[in-house]
């Protein structure tokens, strides 16, 4: 993830990345090279000493974002920051009390919010094209983990938290169809599984997404408690139901987020492997396409899409545009509701995390 937020920068007009760390001070050099950086630091200490960095971008594993966006505050940095925010919200309530005694600008890294068809449908809420939203359906679907033999250390407790596919691709869902209809999650109820409570952990860490070990790679079996695979329930503060899928052992959906939000006027889906089309039906004439094109969409998707109609953009995008709104907000010292995700939002979703591992433990509804 560090080298996919270093690219996205770099993409940037206006934005200088200084260097980047790594967890030794030799991958600190190989990231710098490849990514073609100046420096290379040899330690977090040495990165937060230079006073040519003015913003830290945290991409570490989840146990280090608390001490790292403490630190970096405390040295005058703005952060954006890998979800999730900290690995408890004692942790992440701090995080909120500094950011706001600071006069630094804090971000979490939900970029999913940043297809220009998830701003699209926002505008479309917003403005009550939906009409009353009464129902948020969905799911994050995945593949990596499907066999026992896939391994990472997200699947531990100690380094990823209690939870897994919930935190980290349920998250995304639950902030985007927050964020696109303006209700918040008031109480869940969650039933969660783990489809391999031993998995067969490689002699030697493996990055993500890497694919699976090769069958003569020596392994060593390790107990794994976070979920694999799991359904929400939930209810909204404005009244809404909401119901999501979320698993990372589904064969063949490599990185799929879909969602479907019902109004008393019209409904909105998207899905995130044909990002740059939504769907819009109706009740009472036919159903509508409407495809990514700046000429067509509002005032708030053309601020966040670069290329004309026809021209696809993706994921990759959506990190470019959540730094664009990152540094557009520095630079223009506005003190209004940004369109990232703040340390506010950050926290709230461990909030929901908490209350998620409580419902599968208890097999109730619980209220955040």
């Amino acid at each position: 993830m560090g080298g996919v937020h270093a690219e996205a920068l770099k993409r940037l007009s206006g934005i200088e990345v200084v260097g980047i760390q790594g967890s030794t001070p030799e991958k600190s050099k190989q990231a710098a090279e490849r990514l073609d950086l100046a420096k290379a630091y040899d330690n977090w200490e040495a990165l937060l000493a230079d006073k040519e960095v003015e913003a830290v971008h945290i991409t570490t594993p989840n146990r280090l974002h608390f001490t790292q966006s403490t630190s970096a505050l405390k040295a005058g940095k703005h952060v954006m920051c890998e979800k999730p925010l900290a690995m408890t919200t004692e942790e992440s309530s701090e995080l909120v009390r500094l950011a706001k005694a600071s006069d630094r600008v804090t971000g979490v890294n939900y970029n999913i919010r940043f297809y220009p068809t998830n701003l699209v449908a926002k505008e479309k809420a917003r403005k009550g094209e939906l009409g009353k939203v009464h129902s948020v359906f969905g799911s994050y679907q995945q593949d990596w983990l499907l066999y026992e033999t896939d391994y990472n250390w997200r699947v531990l407790a100690e380094e990823q938290g209690a939870l897994r596919s919930v935190a980290d691709i349920g998250t995304h869902w639950i902030d985007l169809v927050q964020n696109i209809t303006g209700q918040k999650v008031t109480s869940i109820f969650a039933n969660l599984r783990t489809l391999h409570p031993v998995r067969q952990r490689p002699k030697g860490e493996v990055e993500t997404f890497t694919g699976k070990l090769s069958g003569d790679a020596p392994t060593e079996p390790v107990n794994v408690t976070t979920d694999d695979f799991g359904c929400l329930l939930m209810r909204f503060d404005g009244g809404a139901c909401g119901t999501m899928f979320v698993t990372q052992v589904t064969p063949g959906r490599k990185n799929c987020l879909r969602y479907e939000i019902a109004g008393s006027k019209a409904a909105v889906e998207f899905n995130s492997e044909e990002p740059n089309q939504l769907w819009i039906g109706y009740r009472e004439k036919a159903n509508e396409i409407l495809l990514k094109d700046p000429a067509l969409n509002g005032e708030l998707a053309r601020r966040f899409t670069n290329y004309p109609g026809g021209h696809a953009e993706g994921f990759l995008d959506t990190f470019k545009m959540c730094f664009r709104a990152f540094y557009d907000y520095i630079d223009s010292g506005d003190t209004g509701t940004p369109e990232f995700a703040t340390f506010e939002e950050g926290h709230q979703e461990i909030a929901l995390c908490e209350a998620v591992s409580e419902s599968a433990k208890t097999q109730s509804w619980v209220d955040l």
